[in-house]
């Protein structure tokens, strides 16, 4: 199978160790080739300058660095100040989000849409940034309604993302459906699918619980029966999520986004199985 184009996901550590055990992993992965790293950022801009520090670090071993940015709880003042500051250092992709607010806040901010972020910043900052924006194949936890999640997302698109990366998933026709019904709202961007390495299977199916994400019967029933045998665990997943590459692949995807949990072994065996490596 021909390789396709792959982009990879951090989150900021917390530690000086996390961070230069990061730049270890940022060098393994870089035998993939990605097209560029991502930074998370914790709701309410939480890590705000753990995010900076971190796209900081991937840029000086010389690759491109995405960091997330979410905007409620924000004013855009505030927003303005961080943007000059990615200027500065030469930043020019984002992942734009509306994010979560923290904890015990009350006011929601200047920005109610992941939309209306991405306007802000085409308005106040030109053409010359790339903007991806999130997608949900499973529709988003919050919403109750298919088509208002549909043209939350078309919304984005229009007001000025460049693409969008998918939350995580195990079933591809999600995928393929999303893709479907968003070209028919006029939505004409690339659609990543996020993909998540299985690294341990209680946490990635609490992940997916709380998201309202299908882990496939088969697969769970599976995974529980192997109970703490880490090898076969480690082996199984590696063999779902291939073969969900694999699809998504021959499907037409433009590219794959993993969500590496600031690991490298899993992706790079994912994609040694694919012969992407």
């Amino acid at each position: 199978m021909g390789r396709i184009p792959l982009s990879i996901e951090f989150f900021p550590p917390n530690t000086p160790v996390g961070s230069e055990k990061l730049k270890t992993v940022v060098q393994d992965l870089s035998v993939l080739r990605p097209e560029f790293f991502s930074v998370t950022y914790g709701a309410g801009g939480a890590t705000r300058e753990k995010t900076l520090s971190t796209v900081r670090d991937i840029a000086a071993l010389g690759h491109e660095a995405a960091p997330h940015l979410s905007c409620v709880g924000s004013t855009r003042d505030s927003i303005a100040e961080i943007l000059a500051t990615y200027r500065q250092q030469g930043i020019r992709r984002l992942v734009a989000l509306r994010g979560d607010l923290p904890s015990g806040t009350a006011t929601a901010g200047e920005f109610r849409y992941a939309s209306e972020l991405v306007s802000f910043i085409r308005e106040t900052q030109g053409a010359d940034w790339t903007i991806e924006v999130a997608a949900y194949p499973e529709y988003h936890p919050q919403q109750r309604y298919a088509r208002q999640d549909l043209q939350h997302f078309a919304d984005k698109c229009k007001a000025g993302a460049d693409s969008a990366i998918t939350q995580f998933f195990f079933n591809p026709d999600a995928y393929f459906h999303f893709v479907d019904e968003v070209r028919k709202l006029g939505v004409t961007q690339p659609i990543v699918p996020g993909i998540m390495p299985i690294h341990n299977y209680a946490r990635i199916a609490q992940f997916a619980q709380r998201d309202g994400i299908e882990i496939p019967r088969w697969v769970a029933l599976k995974m529980e029966g192997f109970m703490d045998d880490a090898a076969s665990v480690r082996a199984f997943g590696v063999e779902v999520v291939a073969r969900l590459c694999e699809r998504l692949a021959a499907g037409g995807a433009p590219s794959i986004h993993f969500y590496t949990l600031n690991q490298s072994a899993l992706t790079l065996d994912i994609c040694r199985k694919l012969g992407w490596a």
